[in-house]
């Protein structure tokens, strides 16, 4: 599979820079991370990707449609993918907002407030990596499926830190 980064939110421009929480809830791409997604969507064109995987964060949701849109391929929702809690930028918006700025994407399965607390521990993160890589491996199709996803979550599936609109190629299957 291909995990994506999303791309630039607000919070990233302001944290990168001061390296303190600037406390947007749910943040949105910027300009600068609209055209990361769309360099993600250039590079994705050629990788045979069949759909896309998101998590429901306003930034991976951004991501997805610009990526989907090139790519002509459809878009699920996944919270298992979704960030670490930790910052307020991690605090998401109810799904029946969700539903109302993306009406094309279903969002029933989700709870009407899906994420978290804040603090979420890194036990629980590697738990949820590793159900989600079950989940995937489950998918006959996982080699063609690319995921928008988050820093934390990457990391702590892959070992590797991604820089925003960066894609790796991850194979589920291979051992720890």
């Amino acid at each position: 599979m291909l995990l994506l980064r999303h791309g630039q939110s607000a919070f990233n421009a302001a944290f990168n820079v001061t390296r303190v929480d600037p406390g947007i809830p749910d943040p949105a791409l910027t300009e600068e991370g609209r055209r990361q997604a769309a360099e993600a969507a250039r590079h994705l064109e050629t990788q045979g990707v069949l759909r896309i995987v998101a998590s429901p964060y306003l930034r991976a949701l951004e991501t997805a449609e610009i990526v989907a849109s090139r790519l002509d391929v459809p878009i699920s929702i996944e919270p298992l993918v979704r960030e670490r809690a930790h910052f307020i930028c991690d605090i998401g918006s109810p799904r029946s907002i969700l539903a109302r700025r993306f009406p094309h994407l279903d969002f029933a399965h989700l709870e009407e407030r899906w994420w978290p607390p804040l603090d979420e521990s890194e036990e629980v993160l590697s738990e949820r990596s590793r159900r989600f890589r079950a989940a995937i491996l489950e998918k006959a199709d996982w080699r063609r499926v690319a995921v928008v996803s988050h820093w934390a979550f990457i990391r702590n599936l892959t070992g590797r830190e991604l820089g925003n609109g960066e894609v790796l190629r991850f194979d589920p299957a291979a051992p720890d």
